[in-house]
């Protein structure tokens, strides 16, 4: 199997309280094919730079089970450090795969990057 990479923008917001919020934007498909470089990166940013992490899912118009599974292990990767994990501007095609998977529940997601952002790190102290 050919292997892909996917092209990720990353982004630091500084919260009024001065907590670093990573923002995390990759563009295509998230897939089998680039699902383990998206985790890796997801890993990178809670363990070295900020337990908060926003995943701004506009620019992905496809994601499988590899990507869902990728995303789930940011949201735990997260938790365990007792931070927060958010995700934002899902696309339209990408949004019918967590209805579908009935992910959406099981996520925090918001429509917007400055919803997700607005009242980082909320629910931490639970």
């Amino acid at each position: 199997m050919e292997q892909k990479s996917i092209h990720m923008e990353q982004k630091n917001h500084t919260t009024q309280d001065g907590t670093t919020v990573i923002v995390l934007i990759p563009t295509g498909r998230l897939d089998i094919t680039t699902a383990w470089q998206f985790r890796l990166k997801l890993q990178e940013c809670i363990s070295k730079l900020s337990r908060h992490v926003v995943v701004n899912l506009g620019q992905v118009n496809f994601i499988d089970s590899s990507g869902l599974t990728s995303l789930v292990a940011g949201m735990r990767d997260a938790d365990k450090v007792r931070g927060s994990f958010r995700i934002c501007n899902v696309h339209p095609e990408a949004r019918l795969v967590f209805e579908v998977t009935m992910m959406d529940s099981v996520f925090e997601i918001f429509d917007t990057e400055e919803e997700a952002l607005e009242g980082v790190p909320r629910g931490i102290a639970s």
